[in-house]
């Protein structure tokens, strides 16, 4: 785990307390430097966002992360979710959009 995906993971925990998170570093996928840490896929199961839609969802999530999102992070997928959602969905697959920003597919 490199040092963005590190602070990713706890900047979301401290605001968020979340029950369940997992992050990826997806940023081999795309047409970035070796090493580089800048698109990520989070999956994040958090009280918080019980009663709000998804959209507020996905703000809080940016809020939390937006010096990250100014330094580097290019692209940051989320599926975010209240603990009684995730029981039933959590063995539904989650997979990022494709980036069409890059030359790796040229």
């Amino acid at each position: 785990m490199g040092p963005m995906e590190t602070r990713l993971k706890d900047k979301i925990t401290a605001e968020l307390r979340p029950t369940y998170l997992e992050i990826q570093n997806e940023s081999h996928t795309h047409s970035v430097p070796k090493n580089s840490e800048t698109h990520f896929r989070a999956v994040i199961v958090s009280e918080a966002f019980s009663g709000i839609s998804r959209i507020e969802r996905q703000r809080l999530v940016l809020k939390t992360i937006d010096a990250e999102l100014n330094s580097g992070v290019h692209a940051f997928t989320m599926r975010c979710l209240a603990p009684e959602e995730w029981s039933k969905e959590q063995s539904e697959s989650f997979v990022s959009p494709p980036c069409h920003g890059g030359s790796k597919n040229k």
